[in-house]
């Protein structure tokens, strides 16, 4: 069988992952990189030299088991969106090794964007049926956008993608992590603070920065550290930075659904995988209007992977589109 390989090293996770023809997915490996604990992240610097160190590792785990010859096409993210100007130094160490083994193997290498792999992962994921266009909402440690997705053409799954909005300072996934380390959760602090915000039984409260499809999560962000320096409880501070994303991510999707007049949102990245904040916005987004559908990449898809890239090298090989998980 056809088998397809998806290489993706963002600045927190290298993945790997190999799909089949009929889009079904074979191996998916992934190493988070590791940082020291009391640390806000890595460095690009510190982030390259670790997937070099782990991709050899993660190559020979999937070619472990596999046919070679069956391996028809590679894609790698090249770059976290596609737009121009678009760059991290992390994605090169991706793309070279991606290179050396299309180039061993005599097969296509497809270059596509860390964002449209997130996009189809949360695609095939998701179960949302195939539309024309739709709204997503990526929300992670290093994006906070509201995008509208154009399908160009269905047979390949080629997307036009038009920014809308987004943060204008901090990353949803930052605001979680400054706050988690600042308590001593070990990076990334989104699962942790996640399990510490089910303890609390008097959530804080912390403010809101929503104008129209910009949000600001600096403030908030501020404020959390203040109420910290105070010795509120760490529980009660998790629910509210909890509470803050759920409700910022629901006023954003209502304007741009407002806007744009599109029924259909797709939310992909780390931070959806945060089971609060999927169930409060579907339980609020849907109490707005039977017509609006909301789906979610499913929580092992939605924090980086490379089964959407791979999925791309699938589509565009074989003109066939996906095939939903």
């Amino acid at each position: 069988m056809d088998l397809f390989l998806g290489v993706d090293t963002s600045n927190y996770t290298t993945s790997l992952a190999l799909t089949n023809e009929k889009g079904e997915l074979v191996k998916d490996c992934r190493k988070v990189l590791e940082v020291k604990l009391g640390e806000k992240g890595l460095r690009q610097s510190e982030a390259f030299f670790q997937h070099v160190k782990y991709l050899p590792l993660l190559f020979a785990e999937i070619f472990d088991k596999i046919e070679k010859e069956n391996l028809r096409a590679i894609a790698v993210s090249t770059k976290p969106r596609p737009v121009t100007g678009s760059y991290m130094p992390v994605f090169l160490a991706g793309k070279s090794m991606a290179e050396i083994v299309a180039k061993s193997l005599s097969i296509p290498i497809i270059e596509t964007t860390h964002q449209e792999g997130h996009i189809m992962a949360g695609l095939w994921s998701s179960g949302l049926p195939l539309v024309k266009e739709f709204l997503t909402v990526h929300i992670s440690g290093g994006t906070t956008e509201i995008l509208k997705v154009q399908v160009k053409n269905s047979d390949v799954l080629k997307f036009n993608i038009e920014k809308l909005g987004g943060t204008t300072d901090l990353h949803a996934g930052q605001f979680v992590d400054r706050i988690g380390v600042r308590m001593g959760l070990s990076f990334p602090a989104g699962p942790k603070l996640e399990l510490l915000a089910q303890e609390s039984t008097n959530p804080c409260r912390l403010p809101l920065a929503v104008d129209g499809l910009k949000v600001s999560f600096s403030g908030p962000e501020s404020h959390a550290q203040r109420l910290l320096n105070k010795g509120e409880n760490y529980a009660d501070v998790a629910r509210g930075v909890e509470i803050c994303l759920l409700k910022s991510l629901q006023k954003i999707i209502e304007n741009a659904h407002a806007d744009t007049k599109i029924d259909v949102c797709l939310l992909v990245g780390g931070v959806v995988s945060n089971q609060y904040i999927r169930s409060g916005l579907s339980t609020g987004l849907q109490r707005k209007g039977k017509n609006f559908d909301l789906y979610f990449a499913s929580p092992r898809f939605s924090s980086d992977n490379a089964v959407g890239v791979s999925l791309i090298a699938k589509s565009i090989f074989t003109k066939g589109g996906i095939t939903n998980e």
